[in-house]
């Protein structure tokens, strides 16, 4: 068997060593992102900041790893790059020296700018991969992905904890052992890529899938899709940025034991990724979409009237469910945007990002000229927006080949 061949039965099968090394570098990735969040407690005690201050990095941190990643998943779709990944993953790693020795409010935002700027590198170039790995599963590859990055979001509380609260600010510089490591998986994924990207352009072309919608409907639909994310990210905004003092305010717990609930939390967040995507593939990604964001409305709407046991129980299933949304979402709008991968992933984790750092600033604001308890009365309303999904086209149903 030549080599084509050989490169064709591989892009036919679902390729899980590959998916499961993009999802462990997406834990990667994202342990090292949620240490910034998670170190909040220890820099606002240090530096005396306000929560004006606290969202404003989250803001510099989300921007920065949003805004460009439309732009690269558009230019990848054109010209993919294989060893992006490592290159991006290089920027983290200079990020996360700085923000060992940073000494201020500015070499903070300089610090988490950069490890910013190596997340819009990672995710939409990894995304690609993750569909290049599927063999069709596109839903189950992207929960794969999905659930190596919610996993290390859930660390990196856990890590802070156990070793930045007690050690200092310094001690986040023995974390760039994680970059460096993540830096030689994705060489190895982009080598893999390398040798099977013509395969798959010739595919795309002889199999693309396409819809009887207009151009109006893709549009619409598309703009409901980014305002369930902006509902979905508002509300993880409030509680992976401020989840901590919440419970420091209202429950008078230590910093080390609020960082226990937020690990709970998105532990929670990380066990239930895997529900969304395969769900999809079997029953229809709309009806995913209705389940994640509208059914977290009940447990959102009780949690700021819960103790703190009820609060610990209610903050399982907000994880759980809201969680199974963004892999439906994102091959939802794949499909309805066929042959733009990249792009498309691009756009939907940049305006999450996006959302999740202006809702971390916006909301930190309100935090200082209310109260931090009010600001998780108000985001308990934001799953409410899950009835729009109601306006999305059945897109199962509206199928041919181009």
């Amino acid at each position: 068997m030549d080599t084509t061949s050989k490169n064709q039965d591989i892009i036919e099968k679902t390729i899980f060593p590959i998916l499961f090394a993009i999802s462990f570098s997406h834990l990667l990735n994202d342990t090292i992102q949620s240490l910034i969040p998670a170190i909040y407690p220890v820099v606002k005690e240090s530096y005396k900041l306000t929560f004006s201050q606290i969202g404003l990095i989250t803001l510099v941190f989300q921007l920065s790893a949003s805004l460009l990643q439309p732009f690269v998943g558009l230019y990848t779709d054109k010209k993919p790059q294989p060893y992006s990944l490592a290159m991006g993953m290089g920027f983290t790693l200079i990020g996360l020296v700085i923000l060992s020795v940073s000494n201020g409010f500015y070499m903070m935002l300089a610090a988490v700018a950069l490890v910013g700027l190596g997340s819009s590198i990672f995710h939409p170039e990894a995304s690609r991969m993750a569909h290049a790995a599927s063999g069709g599963k596109r839903g189950l590859a992207q929960s794969i992905f999905q659930l190596g990055g919610n996993a290390g979001s859930s660390l990196g509380p856990l890590l802070a904890a156990w070793i930045i609260v007690p050690y200092g600010q310094f001690s986040v510089i023995w974390f760039s052992l994680i970059a460096l490591l993540a830096i030689c998986i994705l060489s190895w994924v982009g080598s893999w890529y390398k040798g099977i990207v013509g395969q798959l352009k010739k595919k795309q072309q002889k199999t693309s899938v396409v819809h009887t919608f207009s151009k109006g409907r893709v549009v619409f639909s598309v703009a409901i899709l980014l305002v369930l994310i902006f509902s979905k990210y508002f509300y993880m905004a409030s509680l992976t940025s401020y989840f901590t003092f919440y419970l420091i305010d209202k429950f008078h717990v230590s910093v080390q034991s609020s960082q226990i609930y937020l690990f709970v939390f998105l532990f929670s967040v990380a066990a239930g990724t895997l529900i969304g995507g395969p769900v999809g593939d079997r029953f229809g990604r709309k009806y995913v979409i209705w389940f994640s964001i509208l059914g977290t409305a009940p447990f959102a709407l009780l949690l700021p009237h819960a103790n703190l046991f009820w609060t610990s129980v209610l903050i399982v299933p907000i994880g759980v469910i809201l969680s199974s949304a963004f892999s439906a979402i994102l091959v939802y709008a794949q499909e309805l945007i066929p042959g733009k991968v990249g792009l498309v992933a691009g756009l939907f984790f940049g305006f999450a990002f996006g959302m999740g750092g202006i809702g971390s600033a916006l909301l930190g604001k309100l935090a200082d000229g209310t109260s931090i308890e009010y600001v998780f009365y108000v985001c308990s309303f934001l799953p409410l927006i899950g009835l729009l999904t109601g306006f999305l086209p059945n897109i199962e149903g509206s199928r041919k080949k181009a």
